[in-house]
């Protein structure tokens, strides 16, 4: 998982990736330490081909505000440049992974 420094690395991504998923956390957050292992291993297990990133917003804070994350955890799921997901606070990693699978299936069908 890829940390994100700037706020033009970020929206770069969000144009050239067919899929990505954004991780907007804080040293200071617990729970998001504890999911971040727990996504790298689903998303690998089920989405191989998601870009993953982090967003330190203790450290970075104009990232976080200018994608609107005011609270932590905040998880945002990206397919060509479209928001499909955005989860907040107390969410289902589960219920991610099946929200992931219709678009993950469209754009990825071989």
């Amino acid at each position: 998982m890829q940390n994100i420094e700037t706020l033009d690395e970020l929206n770069a991504l969000k144009q050239s990736e067919d899929a990505l998923l954004i991780l907007f956390g804080g040293k200071e957050c617990n729970v998001c330490h504890a999911i971040k292992p727990k996504l790298i291993e689903l998303m690998a297990e089920n989405y191989p081909k998601v870009r993953l990133v982090y967003v330190d917003c203790h450290v970075v804070t104009d990232i976080c505000s200018q994608n609107g994350v005011f609270t932590l955890p905040t998880l945002q799921v990206f397919f060509t440049g479209q928001r499909f997901i955005e989860e907040v606070r107390s969410f289902s990693l589960q219920k991610v992974m099946q929200d992931i699978q219709r678009p993950y299936s469209m754009v990825f069908s071989d």
